[in-house]
């Protein structure tokens, strides 16, 4: 489980700022507490592991650039001219909010990037996930104490499926959503 947690928040970010933060839950009682907040869905609590993914809201201050600027640092990938921009170029973004329409759809985007991110690393190892939307944020968010600046993006049950929960739905053909160049023109595609 820590190789999995640890591969998912290699996800990329925007500016390296990483909004993520996740809650593991492997206590029955908490479990149970997250599935009266989940319309009582199952796996809630049949899963060994249950991560509550949350974008904050916070990833958006200085004190988080700085951190960032700090961490880059630290590993070699950060100079000055570099640390420079980002102080510039951050706040404009979070200002001007050019490609996103609040601070909440930023943070939740970059969330379900590392979301994806631990779902293929727990495969990799065999582990079944299952991305929840069915859950009252408002309700999650009271019984695990998680301040108002952090949003609930998803549930992540995490264990080894006895029986698929329910029939693969399958997925639309690729011509169906790849275009070229252009939204709606047809792509050519040889499967």
């Amino acid at each position: 489980m820590a190789e999995i947690l640890r591969l998912g928040v290699r996800s990329p970010s925007g500016y390296n700022l990483q909004p993520w933060r996740f809650i593991v839950l492997k206590d029955p009682a908490s479990k149970e507490k997250l599935k009266a907040c989940a319309f009582d869905q199952r796996q809630v609590v049949e899963a060994p592991i249950v991560l509550i993914c949350c974008g904050d809201r916070r990833a958006a201050q200085p004190e988080n650039t700085e951190a960032v600027i700090e961490l880059g640092k630290a590993v070699g990938g950060m100079n000055e001219n570099l640390a420079g921009y980002m102080r510039q170029a951050i706040p404009q973004l979070f200002e001007n909010h050019p490609c996103f329409e609040s601070v909440e759809a930023w943070t939740n985007r970059h969330t379900m990037l590392a979301v994806a991110h631990l779902m293929i690393a727990a495969k990799s190892f065999g582990v079944d996930s299952c991305p929840m939307e069915g859950f009252v944020a408002a309700k999650v968010k009271e019984a695990f104490q998680i301040p108002a600046e952090v949003d609930v993006c998803c549930l992540l049950p995490l264990g080894y499926a006895a029986e698929p929960l329910k029939q693969y739905g399958g997925r639309f053909d690729v011509t169906q959503v790849y275009f070229s160049e252009s939204y709606g023109e047809a792509l050519q595609v040889e499967i």
